[in-house]
C-alpha cells in the first residue's frame, strides 16, 4: 500500500514521548500491563526498559527511535490491518515499522497470548 508522502512524513516526526501513554491508555484499559507493554517493545525494538525510558525522556521521533533500534528479524510476520492500512503492503519503511509497534500495542490490548504476539 501507497501511503502519501505527507503521511510518512508525519509519521517520521512524531514522537514516542506523544505516542507512548496512548499505548500505556490502551493496554491497561483492557487489563493488560505496562510490564508487558515493555516486553512488547523490546521484543520489536531490542530497547531495554532503559533505553525505552530514554526515548520518552529525549521526545526522540519515531524516525530516531527506529533509527536506532535492532527489529526483531520476526516483524514481518506481523500482518494484518492496522489504522485501515495492511501492514505487509506499505511501502515506506519507516511507516510500516510504526504500524507494526501499532498492531503489537492493539493485539497486547486484544487479550491475545503473549507467545502469539511474539512471534
Amino acid at each position: 500500500m501507497i501511503t502519501t508522502p505527507e503521511h510518512d512524513e508525519r509519521m517520521a516526526k512524531m514522537t514516542f514521548t506523544s505516542v507512548y501513554p496512548h499505548y500505556v491508555t490502551k493496554v491497561e484499559k483492557k487489563g493488560r500491563s505496562k510490564e508487558e507493554l515493555h516486553q512488547v517493545i523490546t521484543w520489536l525494538t531490542g530497547y531495554d526498559d532503559k533505553k525505552i525510558e530514554e526515548m520518552i525522556a529525549s521526545k526522540a521521533t519515531f524516525e530516531l527511535f527506529f533509527q536506532q533500534a535492532s527489529l526483531h528479524p520476526n516483524a514481518k510476520s506481523i500482518k494484518g490491518l492496522i489504522c485501515g492500512y495492511r501492514i505487509e503492503e506499505i511501502t515506506n519503511p519507516l511507516t510500516q515499522q510504526v504500524r507494526y509497534l501499532d498492531k503489537l500495542v492493539d493485539e497486547l490490548a486484544k487479550g491475545k497470548k503473549m507467545e502469539a504476539i511474539l512471534r
